[in-house]
């Protein structure tokens, strides 16, 4: 890996200086300084200006405006262009255009209007790329190169002609002949039994439900093309160039199609977009949710986030601005969690086009108004903690996410509509966030043995390598939880025969033998006091203890909670959809079985997060509330520069990073250095 991290902390946004008059790039340059602003992404959707014909480079204007910003000391990060093709592209060869599973045609007018399987697109795409590079390898200013952009983002999926054959050859890798492909989708189901090659073909729109194993193969296929594209820019751009290569993702919920933990070894640093989501009043809670993941597909390491906004966007339903201070929290907050750069989308908002009404930097208003100054704050605040740059966060809970279980977990015909992956994801990690414990968000492939407590939400399809490594680790001395509707299926969406939850049973001491979902809007008592809803299930335990069971409902007397002691460790069940407060209760219980704490007390709505370095800890809090905060805290608080000496106050609001004093500041998540054997 290239080393991707400056003096500091990064601190920018994209611009687009080919919107602009070349009169406004100096003023431009100007107020970046102003802002504290050390890096810019440049060029991501210029190909149409870089190629205006096939061949015919015209770089004048981005060597103006490269030494403009070197010249002012901004850095650069400078794309390969390649995001959305030029109209000529489609024109000349409309085969390149995408189609979905109903074959209608997707044409240019917006972005990404291209099949990513298409040998043409490939084709004109890395000779830009390579007259790009050849062009600024040495440019003072560039620092880090970005390819594409938001990779997936719009055409992830493609049923085209051209994706069919590119599909075909995938599988031909996968499974190597016919018989084993008919094996893996179980094609003696509804006469589906392939002869040819030639009779395969992406799931397309069909009178009924398609083949689900089919359709779990081509959201793999499809994760695969996106991620060849990205390989195929780097490696000429590693021939090319000595800086280090980085694209964006869009780690947070909101996008299913690619699978990032199996990209992140492609680039030298992983980046991510991050959007809050405005209709939820909680939306905080899944910004630490993103940049937890972010950091899990970082392999703990920091990263780089590349895109957020300083305000309202424009492609949600209510584009709800942000109010003064929230810029500041959620920014710090992404650094709390371990980003070594915090990015915006954009410099200067657009006067034309889709994007806007999305807020920048420099607003329309120009930068007498809140966002720029409050830009200003963050700048200074990004330079006066530029010493926790390269520390890493203390999380002693894991989260496991998978992609492959997302995509598994909502293929048509199965129980229940209402059983969706991110449900349990998210409820499970709200509730570590409200008790202040911090999580990784990790691959079940991860190395456990870190941690005290692993959360296992919703993995209804599970590797068996992978479930035998849950197993190991709770034998070891660690605590899990699994919920509902995991261990259910392998890689090939087959059913694991004797009883749900399949790979799970022996490790559970439990066994299935129907599901009982219920109707919408019915609910079931449990003995604990708790209500549940969406899900029952007949559960027979095999060694596990019954730690709560149904009062009423399909099921009154089974067992909805159990836990199986397992070597020195301990493995719960939850079999059905428990409501918040008893999810709160639930992951209170298993912090105090892990004896997971938080790195400090703090009251309810005040996140609090623990980077580390080997010799320097600091705490990040930040306060959601309206209320003034006081937390036990001794050391250094950088952003005032002051003292604090056993107690913080850091009032409604506001955010604190405070350098404690050696040794450390105690207890820290999972008791610093903790985890299990096995």
């Amino acid at each position: 890996m290239r080393s991707w991290q400056g003096d500091g902390i990064w601190y920018g946004a994209d611009y687009n200086p080919e919107q602009w008059p070349e009169h406004t790039w100096a003023e431009d340059v100007e107020l970046m300084r102003r802002a504290g602003v050390n890096l810019v992404s440049v060029g991501i959707f210029s190909w149409a200006l870089l190629e205006p014909s096939p061949g015919r480079y015209e770089f004048g204007w981005l060597d103006r405006a490269l030494d403009v910003l070197h010249d002012g000391g901004i850095r650069v990060d400078l794309a390969t262009a390649t995001a959305s093709p030029p109209p000529w592209l489609a024109r000349q060869h409309p085969e390149t255009l995408p189609r979905r599973a109903d074959g209608t045609l997707l044409w240019p007018g917006g972005r990404q209007a291209y099949c990513p399987s298409s040998p043409v697109f490939r084709q004109r795409s890395l000779a830009l790329v390579e007259a790009v590079a050849t062009r600024y390898a040495h440019h003072p200013a560039v620092v880090m190169w970005h390819v594409s952009n938001e990779l997936g983002c719009h055409n992830a999926h493609c049923h085209c002609d051209v994706s069919a054959e590119a599909f075909r050859c995938w599988l031909r890798r996968r499974y190597g002949d016919l018989s084993a492909l008919n094996e893996a989708w179980g094609t003696a189901f509804w006469s589906q039994r392939y002869h040819d090659w030639a009779e395969v073909n992406p799931p397309r729109t069909a009178p009924t439900f398609t083949n689900p194993t089919q359709q779990l193969d081509f959201l793999r296929f499809s994760s695969d093309e996106q991620r060849a594209q990205l390989r195929a820019e780097r490696d000429v751009l590693r021939r090319l160039v000595d800086q280090p290569v980085t694209t964006n993702f869009m780690i947070g919920g909101e996008v299913k199609a690619l699978d990032y933990h199996s990209w992140a070894a492609d680039v030298d640093v992983v980046a991510n977009d991050h959007y809050l989501t405005a209709a939820d009043p909680q939306a905080h809670v899944g910004l630490a949710f993103a940049a937890d993941h972010t950091r899990g597909v970082a392999g703990g390491q920091p990263w780089l986030l590349m895109e957020h906004s300083t305000s309202a966007v424009n492609w949600q339903p209510r584009n709800v601005a942000k109010l003064p201070g929230q810029l500041r929290r959620n920014s710090l907050a992404h650094v709390a969690r371990g980003a070594d750069g915090v990015l915006f989308f954009q410099w200067r908002a657009s006067r034309s086009g889709a994007e806007k009404y999305h807020s920048a930097l420099v607003p329309h208003a120009g930068p007498e108004t809140k966002v720029f100054r409050e830009a200003c704050r963050l700048g200074a605040d990004l330079r006066a903690i530029a010493e926790v740059r390269g520390s890493r966060v203390d999380a002693g809970v894991a989260v496991l996410f998978d992609w492959e279980a997302w995509w598994g977990t909502e293929l048509d015909a199965h129980p229940s509509v209402d059983v969706t992956y991110l449900d349990r994801v998210t409820a499970l990690y709200a509730a570590l966030w409200r008790a202040g414990v911090t999580a990784d968000v990790v691959h079940p492939s991860a190395d456990l043995s870190r941690y005290r407590l692993v959360l296992v939400p919703t993995l209804y399809l599970v590797r068996d390598a992978d479930a035998e490594a849950l197993h190991r680790y709770a034998a070891g001395g660690g605590t899990v939880l699994v919920t509902y509707f995991s261990g259910i299926v392998d890689e090939h969406d087959h059913v694991r025969l004797g009883g749900y939850p399949g790979a799970f049973r022996e490790l559970l001491g439990i066994r299935t033998e129907e599901f009982f979902p219920l109707r919408a809007g019915e609910r079931v008592r449990l003995d604990d006091g708790a209500t549940a809803d969406v899900w029952t299930e007949w559960v027979h335990p095999t060694g596990a203890q019954v730690v709560a069971a149904y009062v009423d409902g399909p099921l009154p007397g089974v067992p909805a909670l159990t836990r199986h002691t397992v070597g020195t460790g301990a493995a719960w069940y939850v079999g059905t959809r428990l409501d918040d407060m008893a999810t709160d209760r639930l992951v209170a219980r298993l912090l105090a079985d892990a004896d997971v704490r938080p790195p400090v007390p703090a009251p309810t709505g005040v996140e609090v997060v623990r980077r580390r370095a080997a010799t320097r800890s600091w705490l990040f809090v930040v306060n959601h509330t309206d209320l003034e905060a006081r937390l036990p805290v001794t050391g250094t608080e950088l952003l005032g520069g002051t003292r604090c000496a056993g107690e913080l106050v850091v009032p409604a609001g506001e955010v604190a990073v405070v350098r404690e004093d050696p040794p450390g500041g105690g207890a820290t998540d999972g008791r610093a250095g903790g985890g299990v054997s096995g």
